[in-house]
């Protein structure tokens, strides 16, 4: 290599030394917690960065004395002057401004959650972070009225309970689409690695009116990073003395004027352990890739456009301790095996026209093999969603009105999917499922609020679904909220799907009817107030919820002998 090059190379070099400097440090709580995600900013620019999930961040810019601003939900932000060499150390301190952070669940906008006429609880990763696990299914058992149950202690299927309701009554929406479907309702929520969530937004009671079917018992809206404030490179491996592995590992992506994410988490976990020595694995035993990608699009006039994929494989098995794959489907020794693969995207665009009109897409592709001791439970779900939305505010009235339209297609080996005239013929569920709604929300001055929905769904295998809501806010102050709801939730069941094959090898069951949608009924009181004693802030929240639950099916079950 020429001299003349190198001299040109170190010359470079030492001007960026003298010319730029980084400024780098750690962003802390009062309780002396790293805050993750922290919003990091140079006063009077728009340059900044995120922390990364350790508090910690670093910013390269020219040699100069610069005014630092460091933010994080819930906490007061804070204000420090950087000098070469210093090494800044943020303490931010707590507020009640988490309860006028942003949420969209409850009316399908963004408004602040004091605001919101529908009581929405808020988690985020700081909250998780203090019962470290590896996916969502587990971290959700931290919250209150929220249970995840296991439903069977050999595989290691569950779902997730709201209020004390089934799991299959709880909508599980990402991004605000409903892309888990009945088979991974049971099968898949262990696939959600928390490495991809921002914040998650939990509805207790029946969503109908706005999110369609399965949103009976309440919602749950994972909210998954945005790509422009997520870190550059980020790294988090976890285990336990049962010798499991969880590993999550994320990097910021950018092409031209697209942002992007991409995430893979990898669950390992192959220790046999059989503390009771029944001869039966105690724990279930499981291997599990998810891979994420999500870009954010830069359009003009800061209209969104986004784009995300998930992928998830998954094996498990439990049963006999001498069970291996050869005995697969087999009668010799005892093992249940679940082998899926599953496919995700979600998509959002605002077309650019002066009237907020928005486009949201999903699909996902399901495809489950699994074998319980000789039964075998093969399935295969696509699910194709899309829903177009107006935003209109007039004066006193915050109109949200909107077309959807699902398409279920579902095809298994037991006979749901039979054909009526003859049991050896399949016959796969194909479902159609279009829908109009239309919300408003009158504002009475600055204290009182009504929010009034109805929707309308024509099942092709129902018909006519009518599902409305009425909510009111009265807010004395700032400072107190009181809240009144009602509303419905309809479900169209997929027994085989959603009680798992499992559940039928000892059960003879005969379907008496046909299987029409469930409905309930809730009516919720909440109250929320804050107080500022000396020693910080306390929230007081409570909330009084009744439910009538009404089922459309009869099932007849006898006991047969079993194993």
């Amino acid at each position: 290599m020429p001299v003349r090059f190198l001299l040109v190379i170190a010359l470079t070099n030492l001007i960026n030394c003298i010319l730029f400097s980084q400024i780098s440090g750690t962003v802390y709580s009062e309780s002396g917690e790293r805050l993750s995600f922290a919003t990091i900013l140079i006063k009077g620019t728009t340059v900044g960065t995120t922390t990364d999930i350790h508090g910690e961040f670093a910013i390269d810019l020219r040699h100069e004395k610069k005014e630092i601003i460091a933010s994080y939900i819930g906490y007061i932000s804070d204000t420090l002057t950087w000098i070469k060499g210093k090494t800044l150390i943020f303490s931010l301190k707590s507020t009640s401004a988490f309860l006028d952070e942003v949420v969209v669940s409850g009316t399908m906008k963004e408004v602040s959650r004091m605001n919101s006429p529908v009581p929405i609880e808020v988690f985020t990763p700081v909250f998780f972070k203090r019962n470290p696990s590896p996916n969502l299914f587990t971290a959700l058992e931290n919250i209150n009225g929220v249970r995840p149950q296991l439903n069977c202690n050999v595989c290691n299927t569950g779902d997730i309970h709201i209020n004390g309701m089934e799991g299959p009554y709880t909508m599980v929406l990402i991004d605000g689409m409903p892309i888990v479907s009945s088979l991974s309702t049971v099968y898949g929520l262990m696939g959600i690695p928390n490495s991809i969530v921002q914040r998650i937004e939990v509805v207790k009671g029946p969503a109908s009116t706005l999110y369609g079917s399965e949103a009976v018992g309440g919602l749950i809206n994972v909210i998954t990073k945005n790509p422009e404030t997520s870190g550059r490179l980020t790294l988090d491996i976890n285990s336990t003395s049962y010798q499991d592995v969880n590993i999550d590992l994320g990097t910021r992506i950018k092409v031209g004027k697209s942002i992007g994410i991409l995430s893979a988490n990898i669950f390992h976990f192959d220790k046999i352990w059989d503390v009771n020595h029944d001869n039966f694995t105690d724990v279930t035993l499981q291997k599990r890739v998810s891979l994420f990608n999500k870009w954010n699009f830069k359009r003009t006039e800061s209209r969104k456009a986004s784009l995300a994929i998930r992928y998830v494989w998954e094996d498990r098995w439990g049963g006999e301790l001498q069970w291996t794959p050869e005995f697969r489907g087999g009668d010799s020794l005892y093992g249940e095996s679940i082998k899926t693969n599953r496919i995700e995207l979600i998509g959002n665009y605002q077309f650019p026209l002066k009237e907020k009109i928005n486009l949201a897409y999903s699909y996902n592709f399901h495809d489950q093999n699994s074998v319980y001791g000789t039964t075998w439970y093969i399935a295969k779900q696509q699910i194709g969603f899309t829903q177009l939305t107006w935003d209109k505010s007039l004066k006193n009235h915050d109109f949200l009105t909107g077309l959807a339209f699902r398409y279920i297609y579902y095809d298994d080996n037991t006979p749901v999917t039979a054909s009526a005239e003859n049991n050896n013929i399949n016959k796969p569920v194909k479902t159609y499922l279009p829908g109009i709604f239309i919300q408003d929300e009158i504002s009475f001055g600055v204290k009182h609020k009504l929010l009034a929905g109805f929707r309308y769904d024509y099942n092709s295998d129902h018909g006519n679904i009518f599902t409305p809501r009425l909510n009111y806010q009265w807010t004395p102050t700032k400072d107190n909220t009181f809240r009144i709801g009602f509303g419905n939730g309809f479900r169209v069941a997929n027994v085989f799907s959603e009680d798992h094959a499992a559940l039928t090898g000892a059960r003879e069951v005969v379907i008496k009817d046909n299987l029409n949608p469930e409905k309930s009924y809730n009516f919720n009181i909440n109250q929320t107030s804050r107080f500022y004693p000396n020693f910080g802030f306390l929230t007081l929240d409570g909330s009084i919820f009744i439910l009538t639950f009404q089922t459309g099916l009869l099932l007849i079950s006898s006991l047969t002998p079993t194993r």
